[in-house]
């Protein structure tokens, strides 16, 4: 038939292939897109009038809420799309994450917010699979490779786009806003996925695996909850859970080294090139996410940058990792994958030390500049980096291993916002305790637990001396936390280089 691509169940037209792209690509944008739009909100949500007053251990929950379950789910994901087929898990993620949209906006407190925001990560563990299959769908490899291009696009999109959106909904509308977009976005979403065509399932069906996931969910989820609770207080019972969540991750990877088809195969981690590729961009991922976290309280706090000018500050970080990924190409045929990756990843740990000289006199142009450095740095390194990585593993691999290697962004999330966020929060409550003599006990606790919540205190006391202090503290914090940052993120570094070229070799 002119104009139709095969399916093993038959054809389908062009318009129907552009109507499974145009699904495909949109889903999978918003699931990116509701991992980054909140960065910009934080400080709203911070705010005990405009938002919830939220403590920063909080927000650090409710930002890495997210992507915590959404890899966990992601686990399971793909097999489930593999046994009942796209539109049976991509309509169910999408009405799952419209749901969890709306009870987000309505959450009355910080605790519901999490609750709804993991519910949300459920959702997109379901979306991001299945969009995968219906985009590669009927398609020769040789168009393959295409789709999945435009499929991983939509990262660079939704980069660019969340904190763009989220500042211009927060300047115009309550907070609720950011999440009350997703309604309308998966209502077409659904509607348009009425008329998608049944796909067959494929000849040979993987595990269900639901017992890893929930194991692999529990012991993030025990890891993160012990970090931030030492960032309140360091303190035994919080390293005890600390080391929980360890033995529940370690409990997890010897799981899934004995199960015949594993849904996350840790033995390819053993293969020195590929183990240490995926370490690495681990801590890549974890620096850079960290490092907006604390970015977007500073623009707004300290620099009181209403959230649409933060956002367009923020979007320059995306707009540098969007031209990084248009010219890594060139760059890695030009000098080499190895040469292109370390020089991003250098260059964008360079700017998290950067902030070591940012405080209240910084001029805006200079922050814009280093953010859109660092998002240069960024997207040379990570588009090839994960291409050397998948391109490396033997053809009997490349499924567990794009599998483990998807996961590593999420993951990389939401360990570095919980780690640096931790930090951050440690730095400034030991830093502003001084300028909290003689504050009655409930306001000197709400005033210890975020620069947010000293300026409502410092406000309603009538005490300007306060604010100041918890912007000097706060800066203190600040210079701290991206003193750390930068070290994860070499530590990334130094990982990598060595390993990029042994991948590919000793597989057995």
């Amino acid at each position: 038939m002119t104009g139709a691509f095969a399916l093993s169940g038959g054809e389908v037209t062009r318009r129907t292939r552009r109507l499974m792209l145009a699904v495909a690509l949109v889903s999978q944008t918003l699931v990116l897109l509701d991992n980054t739009i909140v960065n910009v909100a934080v400080e709203v949500l911070a705010d005990p009038v405009r938002g919830l007053g939220a403590g920063t251990g909080e927000l650090a929950w409710a930002v890495s809420a997210y992507p915590l379950v959404f890899a966990a789910v992601t686990l399971a994901g793909g097999a489930l799309t593999d046994r009942f087929g796209v539109s049976r898990v991509l309509l169910p993620g999408l009405g799952l994450l419209g749901a969890a949209s709306a009870a987000a906006a309505i959450s009355p407190d910080g605790v519901a917010l999490i609750a709804a925001r993991a519910v949300m990560g459920a959702g997109g563990g379901l979306i991001a699979p299945a969009t995968l299959t219906l985009v590669t769908a009927g398609l020769r490899p040789d168009r393959r490779a295409r789709a999945v291009a435009l499929w991983s696009s939509a990262a660079g999109v939704a980069v660019a786009v969340g904190p763009v959106l989220g500042g211009l909904l927060l300047a115009r509308f309550a907070w609720q806003a950011v999440f009350l977009v997703n309604i309308p976005i998966v209502s077409g979403l659904l509607l348009a996925g009425a008329f998608l065509p049944r796909l067959p399932a494929p000849g040979r069906l993987r595990p269900l695996d639901l017992r890893g996931a929930a194991l692999a969910g529990l012991g993030l989820a025990v890891l993160v909850g012990g970090i931030v609770q030492c960032g309140r207080e360091a303190s035994a019972p919080a390293l005890l859970v600390v080391a929980a969540g360890m033995a529940l991750l370690a409990l997890f990877a010897w799981y899934q080294s004995r199960a015949r088809n594993p849904a996350f195969d840790v033995r390819l981690l053993l293969n020195r090139g590929f183990g240490r590729g995926v370490l690495g961009l681990l801590l890549s991922f974890a620096g850079l996410a960290g490092q907006l976290f604390y970015c977007a309280f500073f623009l707004q706090g300290v620099r009181h940058l209403t959230p649409d000018q933060a956002g367009f500050v923020m979007f320059s970080a995306a707009a540098g990792i969007v031209i990084g990924n248009r010219v890594c190409s060139g760059a890695a045929e030009r000098f080499g994958a190895r040469t292109t990756v370390l020089t991003g990843l250098v260059t964008a740990s360079l700017t998290y030390a950067s902030y070591l000289l940012f405080d209240e006199r910084t001029l805006i142009a200079w922050i814009i500049v280093m953010l859109f450095i660092q998002g240069f740095g960024a997207g040379l390194a990570f588009a090839p980096l994960t291409s050397r990585l998948v391109g490396g593993l033997p053809d009997d691999r490349v499924g567990a291993g794009a599998a483990l290697v998807t996961v590593t962004r999420p993951l990389g999330s939401t360990i570095g916002v919980a780690v640096l966020g931790s930090v951050l929060t440690l730095a400034y409550g030991n830093t502003i305790r001084p300028a909290l003599n003689g504050l009655p006990g409930p306001a000197a606790e709400r005033a210890r637990d975020s620069a947010e919540s000293a300026r409502a205190v410092a406000a309603d006391l009538g005490r300007p001396e306060l604010a100041a202090a918890a912007d000097a503290a706060y800066v203190h914090a600040m210079h701290v936390t991206a003193g750390w940052a930068t070290v994860l993120s070499l530590a990334g570094c130094a990982v990598v280089a060595p390993g990029l070229r042994r991948i590919g070799e000793q597989w057995s």
